[in-house]
Formats: C-alpha cells, structure tokens, sequence
C-alpha cells in the first residue's frame, strides 16, 4: 500500500510517536503498519475495541486509528467509552462502508477525520500528522494558560481588581475613581501587576490574557 516516495517525505524525527490502530481485519493491519512504521511510528494494534479500551487503562496512544465497523463494540462505541474514561488521543476513523449519520455522530464526539477505504497512505499520514500537530497546539495552549493563572496567583486583591478594570479599558484616572484611590497609587499597583505576570505594556499584558484564553474568566471574575 505504501511506496518509498510516500513515506520518505512523512518520516518523522526520533519523536517516538505511537499510533494505535484498530481494526478486525488482519490484512488490514498488517498493511497500514508497515505504513506507518515506514514513516518512522511507532504501532500498537488491536483486533477489537474491547482490546483497546482494556489497554487504554495502562497506556497511552498518541493518535487512534480505528474501524468504525466491528464485531463486538463499535468503532462508535469505544470512541465514546474512551471519551468517558478521559483519553485524550486524537481518533480518526476509518470504514470501507461509512454512512453520513455515523459519520456526523463520530465528528460530534470529537474525531479529526474520517477516512473511507481503500484510501491512499498519503492521506492517512497526512490526517495523523494532522492530528498530532492539533494536539500540539491544544497543550501548548493548556500550559500557557496554566502559566499564566498561576501567575495570576500571586496578584493581591487590589491588583486583581485594577487588571479587571485595565481589561474593561479604563484609564487610571477612571479606575482611581471606580476603586476610591489616588491615581498615584493605581500607577503603582498597575506595574506592580505588569511585573509579576512578566509584561512591559498594558498591550503585552492583554495579548498573554487572551492568548490563554483567560480573559473572559477575568471579566467574570470566575478566578478572581
């Protein structure tokens, strides 16, 4: 199924990437792990989903290719049970029979893609690697939220409440007078909120709050 041409170009660096396929039919097995092997992952494979979810107790995959029609559980089904128990894996489907409703249910439940069979190795490598890389993005933006609040932490009450109105575009003056301070004071409380959450400007300080996606928790004040 795969040629030298396809996988060179989707080899992959000593990442270590291990995808888990699924599926009842051996040859196909057989066959998409050399291809993915041929790219540089790492496989595990399962001939049900009842094997699968056993496993996901134990271990981890870093991307889920599986079968949509089985015996035993449904593809359908272990995507909800692994849903249920709180894996995070990215899952693309795959189905030589797929019908619009199991498709529009899977893609509802969170899967990336869904592939019809036979389909080229190309466009399942490209749908993996797609995969993996909104995975990337998705913790990369989970940690720089993290960073971010546990920044916040530290803020005292007052700085909390000056960042909040800063946020709603008040200007010192306004917020001296909302807060019944001095404008001297809110200056003070204003840089010494910008230095703890590691800023230079109000500009700097706003795009890190929206970046994490925090910024509507703060004008909630759902963490304050």
């Amino acid at each position: 199924m795969a040629s030298a041409a396809v996988t060179a170009s989707f080899q992959q660096p000593a990442l270590s990437r291990c995808v888990w396929l699924v599926d009842d039919d051996r040859r196909v097995l057989h066959a998409v792990t050399r291809i993915f092997r041929a790219a540089g992952y790492a496989v595990r494979t399962f001939a049900s989903g009842e094997l699968v979810l056993a496993e996901s107790h134990h271990a981890a995959a870093d991307c889920i290719v599986l079968e949509l029609c089985m015996p035993g559980m449904t593809g359908l089904e272990v995507q909800q049970a692994l849903v249920r128990s709180g894996n995070r894996a990215p899952v693309i489907f795959i189905s030589a029979h797929p019908d619009v409703a199991s498709s529009v249910q899977a893609m509802k439940a969170g899967a990336v893609d869904f592939l019809t069979k036979p389909f080229d190795p190309s466009e399942l490598l490209t749908a993996v690697q797609a995969a993996l890389a909104r995975t990337r993005l998705s913790s990369a933006a989970q940690a720089e939220r993290a960073g971010v609040a546990r920044l916040f932490s530290h803020l005292t009450p007052r700085e909390r409440q000056v960042l909040e109105q800063l946020l709603r575009g008040k200007r010192n003056k306004e917020i001296a007078r909302a807060l019944g301070a001095s404008e001297k004071t809110i200056k003070v409380h204003r840089s010494r909120l910008q230095q703890k959450m590691g800023v230079h400007s109000l500009a700097e300080l706003v795009s890190c709050i929206e970046r994490a996606g925090l910024r509507e928790c703060l004008m909630q004040r759902r963490i304050l």
